[in-house]
């Protein structure tokens, strides 16, 4: 925005920068296939802060980030997802066996950043503003916080990828997290080695993109 821009946020914005908006949102991606180039150490922290920029619940904040970095911690988290996936595979039977076996679902193995998204259940940070009849909206903003992270990600240049196939139990504890600190979202990030308009599941035949539609009552 132009320093001189008018303070009215409903005119803040000119028509260029609301279509690169609408675009950036259109072409973000689930990324599972990364290349080894290394990330700037600058970038990953930008992205960082525009997660701190998300709405939260009461202010709470509570999402916790954790950087995996050790080689015996990383292997648990592996090993969590071989087993959970396979375990998947088994529920599945048919033409749909066959297509969820041919999935890439992971880039645990190329991402060159692991990031593990907590959520404080126990924080007291907003006093407990707006949780008292809803306690799971402290989940939905760190989720928040991940899609402002993940879109300021894909306008760097980066790819995410949210991996959810595992035990959350088991990589909390291969992280030496509190107790009170939950599991929502392990991000891997770095560069794709390929940027496409349409997500990967869809091309390859599991689910379809659905136009937006509001119920009426």
């Amino acid at each position: 925005m132009r320093p001189d821009a008018p303070a009215d946020h409903a005119t803040a914005f000119d028509a260029a920068f609301v279509a690169d908006f609408e675009r950036l949102v259109r072409v973000r991606r689930d990324v599972r296939h990364f290349s080894d180039r290394p990330v700037d150490e600058a970038l990953l922290a930008r992205i960082l802060d525009a997660a701190e920029c998300a709405p939260s619940v009461g202010l709470s904040q509570p999402w916790r980030f954790v950087r995996v970095d050790d080689a015996r911690r990383r292997a648990v988290v592996r090993e969590s997802f071989r087993r959970a996936n396979a375990d998947a595979l088994a529920g599945y039977d048919g033409d749909d066996a066959a297509r969820y076996a041919n999935l890439k679902l992971a880039g645990l193995d190329d991402a060159p950043i692991h990031l593990a998204v907590f959520t404080d259940v126990a924080t007291t940070f907003g006093r407990g503003l707006g949780r008292r009849t809803m306690p799971e909206t402290l989940a939905y903003s760190t989720v928040a916080a991940v899609q402002n992270l993940w879109l300021m990600a894909r306008a760097l240049g980066l790819g995410v990828g949210w991996v959810s196939i595992f035990d959350p139990t088991v990589v909390a504890s291969a992280l030496d997290v509190p107790e009170t600190w939950l599991l929502t979202a392990y991000l891997c990030v770095g560069y794709p080695c390929a940027t496409d308009d349409t997500p990967e599941l869809e091309r390859r035949g599991w689910e379809f993109r659905r136009s937006a539609s509001v119920e009426r009552r």
